[in-house]
């Protein structure tokens, strides 16, 4: 029985459909920049929000009904239902992945060997239902974060028996993630921080993380899994102050611990504006560094200073952030939706559209992207400004094959310094424009 009847499955109908529950700019099969949009974009749905978030907030409870048919939440039949919704969902939609922490999959007992016969059982139930589909697993993930036992980190606890406990979740994930053949394995350290120096010994706890993510990826290697580690930045929230604050934070983590061959960033768009940055930032940041892997694709409030996990729309923000994954050749992993729809928008037609909504805005985002590298002018205007550089002694700058007292001769010989030249930041900002609406 369908969980969803109402809905059929969405087409592209093009930008002057006025039908909600059709794509406007994703055309899965459209070539750009010689790949199709779907290669570009292989989107993928977010297990915890999409059939977990039911619009609770700290003021509320839920507004929207995600039981999918099940007589009781938080039982193993309501982890079906959800699973026989999932599937049903991204086929309607064409998503071909899905990401999962374990706790989404299950509901989590007190004893952890009940909740792993729970995991065997359910992903025994999702291999049923992706036998005769192109759906497959994205990358998988253990939530040390939610229950109270991580309340001082999973990596980075006190307790060793804590510890040990961290340890067992990411093995069963890592086992349940070779398991779906998923593509990456993540690490997002949402207790993976501090509160105040007055009880922190900071160096020991980056050791223990950095220890057990070693771990990690042993047994990972040992059990066949080949795909990438992430690490996934936040700046903060729920700790104030978070060991994998951005992406050049965490890719020095991963360099001073040697584990920069195995691990690849998974960029969030929401963390990195809540790191001060741009979406795009983060991604050259990991792109000029190797290690861009997979994207959580959503966006944040501006006006609030929280995670706020919000499908994508801003058409800028996808156009800029397209550009860096198209010069980058494109990513070893995904598009997630980490996203969840506003407490008001409670119906199933709003699951679709939302995710409608974010695909039809990273189909803009790559069309753009496409348009204004072949239009040219700003990487013309980038290559005119560092141009000092390809002769002379801006040439044997760039090839190490000089010394300080050679340099500062020349800046004594010339006395006077001329004007480096104008950024044209506002002339740059107006091509963008004219490529993304000029006719």
């Amino acid at each position: 029985m369908e969980k969803f009847p109402t809905i059929k499955e969405i087409k592209y109908e093009g930008p002057a459909s006025k039908n909600p529950l059709a794509f406007k700019f994703y055309d899965a099969n459209k070539v750009v920049l010689g790949k199709k949009m779907e290669d570009w974009l292989p989107f993928a749905m977010a297990w915890w929000h999409n059939l977990g978030a039911a619009g609770t907030d700290m003021f509320g409870r839920d507004t929207a009904d995600k039981s999918f048919g099940a007589s009781a939440k938080g039982t193993m039949e309501h982890a079906k239902a959800k699973v026989d919704a999932g599937f049903e969902f991204m086929k309607k939609l064409g998503i071909k992945y899905f990401c999962f922490h374990d706790v989404d999959l299950v509901p989590e007992d007190e004893d952890i060997n009940v909740t792993n016969a729970r995991l065997d059982e359910l992903t025994d139930y999702i291999l049923e239902k992706m036998k005769g589909t192109d759906i497959k697993c994205l990358w998988g993930t253990a939530n040390m974060f939610s229950n109270p036992r991580f309340m001082n980190g999973a990596g980075s606890t006190n307790s060793a028996e804590v510890y040990c406990f961290a340890a067992a979740q990411i093995k069963k994930a890592l086992e349940l993630t070779v398991k779906l053949g998923g593509r990456g394995y993540v690490f997002w350290g949402g207790r993976e921080g501090y509160e105040t120096l007055l009880n922190t010994d900071v160096k020991f706890e980056q050791e223990n993380i950095a220890n057990l993510m070693h771990l990690a990826v042993d047994y990972g290697r040992k059990i066949g899994f080949t795909g990438d580690f992430y690490i996934e930045p936040k700046p903060k929230e729920p700790m104030k102050h978070q060991y994998d604050f951005d992406a050049a934070t965490a890719i020095g983590f991963l360099r001073q611990y040697g584990l920069d061959k195995d691990f690849k960033m998974n960029i969030e768009a929401n963390h990195a504006t809540l790191a001060g940055h741009t979406f795009e930032h983060d991604l050259r940041i990991s792109s000029i560094n190797g290690m861009l892997g997979s994207i959580d694709a959503n966006q944040g409030d501006p006006i609030l200073g929280w995670d706020t996990d919000e499908f994508p729309f801003d058409v800028y923000s996808a156009t800029n952030a397209m550009l860096e994954v198209v010069k980058a050749g494109g990513i070893t992993g995904g598009f997630n939706f980490d996203a969840k729809n506003r407490r008001p928008s409670n119906t199933v037609e709003d699951m679709f559209e939302a995710y409608i909504l974010g695909m039809d805005t990273f189909a803009l985002g790559l069309m753009n992207a496409a348009k204004i590298i072949e239009d040219g002018r700003i990487d013309e205007f980038i290559a005119k400004k560092y141009a000092s550089f390809n002769e002379g002694i801006g040439a044997r700058i760039r090839a190490k094959d000089v010394t300080l007292e050679e340099l500062a001769a020349v800046a004594l010989e010339k006395r006077v310094c001329k004007n480096p030249g104008s950024g044209k930041q506002e002339y740059l900002e107006a091509i963008v424009n004219q490529v993304m609406f000029g006719k």
